[in-house]
């Protein structure tokens, strides 16, 4: 008995020690599974990571257009793609793109999000290019990631004349189609078309529905759609003015089709039929499905208005050494030319001296509303030169241009404070910059920024002497919203002589 209990009691250990053995060999294995699986992860990780690597930095394409050529700008900063804000984005900007891309020269520049919202976060905003640049990236701008822009903002731009490499196959990319001159909607169609608002939490807002006759109500797509357009939407429908266009799926309608698109407004039209169109019927939509146009509406509204005569008679020549002009050149204030002293001649650059016409800006609110930044309070930036915050970004532009309208100097007064600097009887001033103050013009108040002050100049040091058009424009952005833009710029005749400058014969214009 004693006998078969021993074997028993072996039988059973020997049992225990090889399921052990199985169980230790299956998780063994299992370990090495588990282990291969996280090798092969981590050699993905390392790989994608090794291909970002490769992407080099400040590399640009175009998206969301109907080929490589065309498309709102993206560039490749950090390992990551971002978009171009179109302030400040004209045809000098848009040469760099289309060369480092590879094509001769652009057909033309887009704005507000031509091709749909931007798709990541903004990297560029105020670029300053000269056109000579060979990669965006070497312009002059604000910094990586510093921007004021929402997503209806994105640059874009349509080059043309693909260029032939010897070290590349041909191109095959066609050039962009000729287009056909726009009509306006309601030479387009025989039908009457309607408008209405919808989705919003007040009548005010919402998105922007059209029909044709007795169709069904379908969507505006919102490629390219502005300020201008929105104050067309208010005004048809009795709503006031516009406060906002935006580029949003927020008030609903992704179960509509879109009906109308690309379409284009000055601003000052009865109604939206009389503006231009690029398409009707069911159309495509570019950029993601949330591109629907909408607007917000408001019964009272701001409303700039430059003076100037304050203009003609305050300008005057400055030349004034380049070691004075230090905090300017910090904000943009000086011509290309300057930066390119500094880069090459490290030593003595502060030396050289730089011709600036100034004048002073008065700028009166005529609104009934008071005019206020754009970006809320926390999000002011600042500066150390002047000792005081800057509410907004661009406030005006001063560009001296040629007999065929080229840009040939430029100011730009960017980083504003404003403030009611001068009061209508009656009126007590509210807004002050001191202290970290309220920000904004008061309604019948004036901000004014005196000759004296830096940046209210344009650097003229490489200008020849002969005839110019001056212009200075205010909120060039239309950043925030305001009755109309057709009384926020002084147009000027400018004659220069290498001693004296003359401006006269002024009117009041649309940025």
């Amino acid at each position: 008995m004693a006998h078969s209990q021993l074997r028993l009691f072996w039988v059973i250990a020997m049992c225990f020690f090889f399921v052990g053995c199985a169980n230790g060999a299956r998780s063994q294995k299992t370990n090495h599974i588990i282990s291969k699986q996280h090798r092969e992860k981590k050699a993905h990780l390392v790989k994608k990571y090794l291909k970002r690597l490769k992407k080099p930095e400040g590399l640009v394409k175009l998206v969301d257009g109907r080929g490589d050529y065309e498309g709102n700008v993206e560039i490749y900063h950090m390992g990551k793609w971002g978009s171009v804000c179109d302030d400040e984005w004209d045809m000098r900007e848009a040469t760099v793109i289309c060369r480092q891309l590879g094509y001769e020269r652009p057909y033309r520049v887009t704005h507000s999000s031509m091709f749909g919202p931007a798709r990541s976060r903004y990297w560029m905003d105020n670029l300053y290019c000269t056109g000579d640049e060979k990669n965006l990236s070497t312009c002059r701008f604000d910094g990586w990631g510093a921007n004021d822009c929402t997503s209806s903002e994105a640059a874009g731009v349509v080059c043309s004349s693909p260029e032939i490499t010897t070290t590349e196959e041909p191109r095959t990319t066609p050039k962009p189609p000729k287009k056909e001159p726009l009509l306006r909607i309601k030479d387009a169609t025989r039908h009457k078309m309607s408008v209405r608002i919808a989705g919003g939490r007040v009548p005010e807002e919402g998105r922007v529905e059209v029909k044709f006759g007795d169709s069904a109500w379908g969507l505006v797509c919102g490629d390219g759609w502005s300020i201008f357009e929105a104050m067309v939407v208010c005004r048809q429908l009795g709503f006031g003015y516009a406060n906002d266009a935006i580029q949003t799926d927020f008030f609903g309608g992704n179960a509509s089709s879109m009906v109308l698109s690309g379409v284009q407004c000055h601003g000052n039209e009865e109604f939206l039929s009389h503006c231009l169109h690029d398409k009707i019927g069911q159309i495509s939509c570019p950029g993601k499905r949330e591109n629907i146009a909408g607007v917000v509406c408001s019964s009272v509204m701001a409303d700039l208005v430059i003076d100037h005569l304050e203009i003609m008679r305050t300008a005057h020549l400055e030349d004034r050494q380049l070691y004075f002009l230090q905090c300017a050149m910090e904000e943009n204030c000086l011509a290309s030319g300057a930066y390119r002293l500094q880069s090459d001649n490290s030593v003595n650059w502060h030396l050289e001296t730089r011709r600036l016409l100034r004048f002073t800006a008065r700028i009166l609110n005529a609104g009934t509303a008071d005019f206020r930044p754009m970006i809320p309070k926390h999000l002011w930036e600042f500066h150390q030169c002047h000792m005081h915050y800057h509410s907004m970004e661009v406030f005006a532009t001063f560009d001296v241009m040629d007999s065929k309208g080229v840009r040939v100097a430029e100011g730009h007064k960017a980083s504003f404070c404003l403030e009611d600097n001068q009061c209508m009887p009656g009126v007590t001033p509210f807004y002050a910059c001191a202290n970290f103050g309220d920000q904004g013009i008061s309604v019948n108040c004036s901000d004014i920024y005196r000759h004296n002050i830096d940046c209210q100049w344009v650097d003229i040091s490489e200008l020849s002497p002969g005839m110019y058009t001056f212009k200075v424009s205010i909120n060039p952005e239309f950043k925030v919203a305001e009755m109309t833009y057709d009384n926020n710029a002084a147009v000027c005749s400018l004659y220069y002589t290498e001693s004296f400058a003359h401006i006269f014969n002024c009117s009041v214009q649309r940025p």
